[in-house]
């Protein structure tokens, strides 16, 4: 029964870690000052996302690396604490 429940919890991860990425490609390629995902749409959709942080594009590209890591890990989080 352990096994399923890894199972479950590691799929849930996933889930989470994939909604994390999609919300970060979607941020990126909306708040920049040209929209999509070509070479200025990124760069300025990192530098907008980074301006909310005092920073610039290497800032926006760390917020947005690290987005679906937190939003997976919230996600296996709050599966653990509810099933338990």
């Amino acid at each position: 029964m352990s096994s399923d429940n890894d199972s479950s919890a590691t799929k849930i991860a996933f889930a989470g870690a994939t909604t994390g990425a999609v919300g970060s490609v979607a941020a990126v390629s909306t708040t920049g000052v040209v929209a999509g995902l070509g070479a200025t749409g990124i760069t300025s959709g990192l530098a907008a996302v980074g301006s909310i942080a005092g920073g610039g594009m290497a800032t926006g590209l760390v917020i947005t690396a690290a987005a679906p890591l937190v939003v997976g890990a919230v996600a296996y989080g709050l599966y653990k604490w509810l099933k338990d």
